[in-house]
């Protein structure tokens, strides 16, 4: 269950950095979100991957 804690942590951080960026006008805020956003792209994938792996060998 680590992955779900992860996955919860960063969509939290990015929601954090996207209150910032919409609401105070903070363009920093703006590019941590972005790039909050593709490292949920990526453990996104990765987790895909995990899931069907232990799919397919069971």
């Amino acid at each position: 269950m680590s992955r779900v804690d992860e996955l919860k942590g960063l969509v939290e951080d990015v929601s954090a950095e996207m209150e910032k960026f919409y609401d105070k006008g903070n363009k920093a805020a703006g590019t941590r979100a972005r790039k909050g956003l593709q490292d949920l792209k990526k453990l996104a994938q990765d987790i895909r991957l995990e899931i069907q792996a232990k799919k397919n060998e069971g």
